[in-house]
C-alpha cells in the first residue's frame, strides 16, 4: 500500500487573510505567507535574512474554516500543491507562484494552543441520521443472532426472563 504524500510549506501569514467567492460561488481564501530565511556562518552562527514570500490559496469550506482561525503573524503548517500561474499586472503578464492549500493547522513547535477534541459539527441533523439508522439496524441485526437469556417458567404458566448477570 503506498503512502500518498503532499508538497508542505511552513511559515507566517503576512497579511490580514481575505475570504471571498468564486463566480461558482465557492468559497476562497487568499493569504500572503512569507518564510524567514537564515545563513549559516563559518564560525557556527546563524545570521537572519529577509524573508521570502509567495501567496496561498484555499477553496471551499477549508478555506471558510481556516478564514476563522487564522490571521495575520499566525505561524503555520499546510499540505497541497505549488502552483504557477499568469497575472496581467499594468498591462503586461507576469508569472507568480502560488501554493494551493488543502489543509493547515498552526505550527505546534511556535504556537501554543489548546485542543478541543469535540469532533467536528454537523452542519444538519438529517446528515447524522442515516448513519445513526445503520448503526441501529446493524445492532438489532447482532441482537439477533445472538442466543436468547434462559426464561423461567412460572407457576400460574407464564413465562419470565430470569435476571442474568453480564
Amino acid at each position: 500500500m503506498t503512502i500518498r504524500t503532499k508538497e508542505s510549506l511552513s511559515g507566517f501569514i503576512a497579511n490580514d487573510p481575505e475570504l471571498t467567492f468564486t463566480m461558482n460561488g465557492d468559497a476562497r481564501l487568499y493569504m500572503r505567507v512569507g518564510q524567514p530565511q537564515v545563513r549559516f556562518e563559518e564560525d557556527g552562527t546563524f545570521t537572519d535574512l529577509d524573508p521570502t514570500f509567495t501567496d496561498l490559496v484555499m477553496f471551499r469550506k477549508s478555506a471558510e474554516r481556516a478564514h476563522e482561525q487564522f490571521r495575520k503573524g499566525d505561524n503555520f503548517i499546510a499540505e497541497g500543491d505549488s502552483k504557477t500561474y499568469t497575472k496581467t499586472v499594468k498591462g503586461q503578464p507576469q508569472e507568480r507562484d502560488q501554493f494551493v492549500a488543502s489543509r493547515i493547522g498552526h505550527d505546534n513547535n511556535i504556537t501554543r494552543y489548546t485542543v478541543d477534541r469535540s469532533g467536528p459539527e454537523r452542519e444538519t441533523p438529517q446528515q447524522e441520521a442515516p448513519a445513526r439508522d445503520q448503526a441501529r439496524q446493524a445492532l438489532a441485526k447482532r441482537e439477533a443472532e445472538l442466543d436468547p437469556e434462559p426464561s423461567v417458567t412460572v407457576s400460574d404458566g407464564t413465562s419470565q426472563r430470569e435476571a442474568v448477570a453480564r
